[in-house]
């Protein structure tokens, strides 16, 4: 990623200069922007946003039996939205390989494959679960997945970037420390914290934290590594105890709805 960033700084920057500097008075100083792969994450992280919230509204408003819209369907089948998020996804993936478009075109690239992720991570449980569980307590999984990503994209405009390997860096080194740090998020993910371990790519300290901790009772590393009646398994029961609802739970309800039953 450090010599993608270098490689489109040094190819934008001359062409850049040359028209602004050409079109600007000889006593004003001029300054361009060099940075358009800030701005593309920028614009994907706020449609993946925008979208995230308007399809919970509208889905909302489906739940209630409210306003014109209804689940999308036909002869029994029931297309969920994801569907179209992974085709915007493969469009603006294509796309982008196949032209490498730059300034607006790239804008709308990235806002599209944002929008088309929103869709799809909204539905992640469906993926685990290979079941309809939107709005069992189950489907909280999906609004984990959204938020962890949501937060990834963050971090990355603010230029976090774990697999930048700098000049003067041994490779071998890097890749074993990137290896180590992917290895503690996902274990943070298979302990049932995914949005700890997805935020941990970026911020290492996160996963470490979120590793060494007590797995949540129903998360896979749990079922394998904690047996019925086993020390571990209590511990888990006593922290993350069924049904219990913190802080975080109700802003997830105020976000995207709550779970059927709360």
């Amino acid at each position: 990623m450090h010599a993608y960033l270098t490689t489109a700084h040094t190819a934008a920057e001359p062409v850049f200069r040359t028209v602004v500097i050409a079109a600007a008075p000889a006593d004003v100083k001029v300054s361009t922007d060099t940075n358009p792969v800030r701005h593309a994450i920028g614009w994907m992280v706020l449609a993946f946003i925008l979208t995230f919230l308007l399809t919970r509204t509208i889905t909302r408003m489906i739940r209630a039996g409210k306003g014109p819209f209804r689940n999308i369907g036909g002869g029994g089948v029931h297309v969920h939205h994801q569907v179209f998020g992974i085709f915007m996804m493969l469009i603006a993936g294509a796309a982008e390989f196949a032209y490498e478009p730059g300034g607006v075109a790239r804008g709308i690239l990235a806002a599209l494959f944002g929008a088309g992720a929103a869709l799809t991570l909204d539905e992640f449980a469906l993926w685990v679960y290979m079941d309809d569980v939107y709005w069992s307590a189950e489907g909280r999984k999906s609004v984990n997945a959204v938020l962890g990503a949501a937060g990834i994209g963050l971090l990355l405009m603010l230029g976090a970037n774990p697999f930048d390997i700098g000049p003067g860096d041994s490779v071998p080194v890097a890749f074993f420390v990137i290896a180590i740090n992917l290895a503690f998020a996902l274990a943070a993910i298979f302990k049932g914290k995914v949005s700890t371990g997805l935020i941990g790519i970026l911020v290492p300290f996160v996963a470490m934290v979120g590793t060494a901790r007590i797995a949540k009772p129903d998360s896979p590393w749990a079922r394998w590594r904690y047996p019925e009646g086993s020390r571990k398994r209590e511990k888990a029961l006593r922290r993350f105890p069924p049904g219990e609802r913190t802080w975080w739970d109700r802003f997830k309800d105020l976000v995207a709805g709550a779970p059927t039953g709360h």
